[in-house]
């Protein structure tokens, strides 16, 4: 719901629970009035006349109140505009109007040739703000130093606390918490994609619990370099300011008549503690953000823990025969297909079957599979390049590089310039017939490098090469998507080095980490729910003890609990399985498919952190409740402790589908469920049911 003040300078939108305002002084200043607990418009318009409190000549009385603080002016906070033309630096804007239309509201400013609007939306049935800016450039060229997506401004309050998914390769996601201290706090990537060492959400509170406490949050829909600031101002105002790109050194430049839109930045008020921004999140991102996220993920089987890069059609239909058997729904084979791909070395960018290893091409393997009863998927990297490859040898200028600089390989390969237009037809030509010739339902869409020598020589500085390569990705995805509409597709970097609310708004699932080992996991699994919903959590069974990273062996019991947190795959050498581990694996399976829709649609509660003893998550569906449960070590001897649940109804009964046992829902809200799990990773599935 919108609403706007007669004269046109203050409006309210509100959600379910919340309310955000704003409003434009005589002067000019766009002023944050409100972000938390419902107002009305009456509210919005008292606080507008409320005086500023009074400031000492070396402070601003607009720093910390401020929307979308601009550079110059009377102004010390960091800027969320600097733009500067061969005259002058800095923006000095005037109020134009506002537009309201389908939901978004408008507010127009101008300074000189730079139309500079600012865009809200609050989705139907959501209490997140989404914010960008769109910058129109009518006058001479103006050079964007830093163009922002959003400022958030948060209300007075002592003693912030910032939550934060900080992480690296193989340990993604995992959540931090630390008091706000004055000065700023500033997380970021500079990498080109989202990165494996920050994901672009963070949250704030004081006093905040898993179910109890309001907490303020924000979460960034961008696919490349990114940078959010949390400052914490001299009078203990606190502001957070982000956007795509990480340097002020020329994001890029608008010529006369060109224009530049922010990703989206989206923010988020609850007081329903962690837990409640959570389950926010999660409802937004189905119901706006996630395509077709009412349709259940298939249960998937990858070859590559099985074959790595010694791979053949006949040894795929063998892994295919024993996943289908197992109740697999969707086989995916890994990389090593294509081209000359006999290790990381070569091959890349050569997108068709290597004739020795698939004589037919693709087809035949994935009419056999389709013929086994299951989907048929394949891994790409179509942003990357091999030296050691047909197409770099023909078109060598088309990666990412300086002049007379060398070009940095990781991995043995470049980055594609997508930014270019002769590259992105080349892999739309490329993926659009791969998925044309073979009955493929499923790609792997993986990116396992950074960018270093991101370099564009046919462009001056400053290079749009940055934003333009992300561009470029979400257009390729949109073509891919528009002509294949039946294609699902994964968002992979190394396992989860681009996973955000842009590539979330054009794939179907992510690859949450490289990491498989079930007991880190649980804590990568925990950080992701901070977000992300369970619907997009790509999780894996694999082989034990695990060969990725650790050694460590676990009981498919514990393996499977794990996986079934998101959408369940199988990664392991299934040729290598007993006749018992295969039958125990179809059990399993078959009880995911059964949970499937409480997991994947259901509301999450995070029963207890992945801490070093229990820990355990609970989804809601309607009249169906499922809890998995975890025990990492059981410590003294001492009984595990039962398990308080959430969201039921307290004069219902549950009946426990596993035991037939019928329990009070105010007895399992007060005094928990006993899971009765011992010893050393064990874990435990329960699916009750209101009687």
């Amino acid at each position: 719901m919108l609403e706007i003040s007669e004269d046109g300078r203050t409006w309210v939108l509100s959600g379910p629970a919340s309310s955000y305002a704003v409003h434009v002084t005589d002067r000019d200043e766009l002023l944050n009035l409100h972000w938390g607990p419902r107002i009305g418009l009456a509210d919005a318009e008292a606080l507008a006349v409320r005086p500023l409190p009074e400031y000492w000549p070396f402070e601003s009385p607009l720093d910390g109140r401020e929307e979308y603080p601009v550079e110059g002016g009377p102004r010390f906070v960091r800027p969320a505009l600097s733009v500067r033309t061969a005259e002058r630096r800095g923006t000095e804007w005037l109020f134009e109007g506002h537009d309201a239309e389908d939901g978004e509201l408008r507010l127009r400013f101008r300074d000189g040739g730079l139309a500079v609007t600012l865009h809200y939306r609050m989705p139907s049935s959501t209490d997140v703000v989404e914010r960008w800016v769109t910058l129109d450039n009518r006058g001479p060229a103006v050079e964007l130093l830093r163009a922002d997506s959003a400022t958030w401004t948060l209300p007075d309050r002592d003693a912030w606390r910032l939550s934060q998914l900080h992480g690296r390769w193989g340990a993604e996601s995992r959540l931090t918490r630390s008091g706000l201290t004055h000065g700023e706090k500033v997380i970021g990537s500079r990498r080109g994609h989202t990165s494996h060492q920050h994901l672009p959400w963070v949250a704030l509170d004081t006093d905040a619990t898993e179910e109890r406490g309001e907490v303020y949050g924000c979460a960034l829909g961008w696919s490349g370099s990114w940078r959010i600031a949390v400052a914490q101002l001299p009078d203990a105002r606190v502001q957070i300011t982000g956007g795509a790109g990480w340097d002020d050194s020329g994001l890029l430049t608008l010529g006369a008549g060109e224009s530049y839109t922010t990703p989206v930045f989206a923010g988020l008020w609850s007081d329903g503690g962690f837990g409640g921004a959570s389950r926010a999140w999660h409802a937004y991102q189905r119901a706006h953000v996630i395509p077709d996220a009412n349709r259940d993920r298939p249960v998937l089987f990858n070859s590559w823990e099985a074959t790595e890069f010694d791979i053949s059609e006949v040894q795929q239909r063998a892994l295919a025969e024993r996943a289908a058997a197992m109740g697999v729904e969707l086989f995916v084979v890994d990389d090593g297909w294509f081209g000359a791909r006999t290790s990381d070395r070569a091959g890349l960018g050569d997108w068709s079957p290597n004739p020795d290893r698939f004589p037919g091409g693709l087809k035949p393997l994935a009419d056999h599979v389709h013929g086994l009863g299951m989907q048929f998927g394949i891994w790409v990297e179509p942003e990357m390049v091999n030296p050691d490859s047909d197409l770099y040898r023909a078109h060598p200028d088309w990666v990412q590089y300086q002049p007379g600089r060398k070009r940095t390989e990781f991995r043995n390969q470049l980055v594609l310039n997508l930014a270019r237009e002769d590259v992105r037809e080349y892999l739309w030509e490329q993926l659009d017939g791969l998925l044309s010739r073979a009955p493929v339902d499923y790609v792997k869409w993986d990116f396992n490098r950074c960018f270093t020598d991101a370099g564009w020589p046919d462009d001056p500085y400053p290079q749009r090469l940055w934003v333009d390569h992300v561009h470029g990705l979400y257009a390729l995805l949109d073509r891919l998507r528009a002509a294949h509409p039946g294609v699902a597709f994964e968002s992979c970097s190394g396992g989860g080095g681009r996973i955000d609310l842009g590539v979330l708004s054009r794939t179907d699932q992510v690859w949450t980490s490289d990491n498989t080992d079930p007991l880190d996991r649980l804590a990568i699994q925990h950080g992701f729910s901070q977000i992300h919903p369970a619907r997009v959590m790509a999780a894996w069974v694999t082989d034990s003890p695990n060969a990725m990273l650790n050694q460590r062996a676990s009981s498919l019991r514990f393996r499977f609990v794990s996986a079934m947190a998101g959408v369940l795959g199988v990664g392991g050498d299934l040729t290598r399985w007993t006749r018992e581990e295969l039958a125990e694996a179809r059990e399993w399976v078959g009880l995911y498919k059964g949970i499937r829709p409480v997991v994947q649609r259901g509301d999450q509660y995070r029963l207890r952190p992945p801490r070093g003893g229990l820990s355990a998550v609970q989804y809601v569906l309607g009249d169906e409740t499922v809890v998995l449960a975890w025990l990492q070590a059981q410590r003294y001897g001492e009984p595990v402790p039962a398990l308080r649940l959430r969201a039921l109804d307290p004069t219902a009964s549950y009946e426990c589908l596993e035991t037939g046992e019928v329990h009070r829902g105010a007895v399992l809200l007060h005094h928990g469920l006993r899971v009765g799990l011992r010893g050393d990773l064990d874990a435990a599935v329960v699916r009750l049911k209101r009687k």
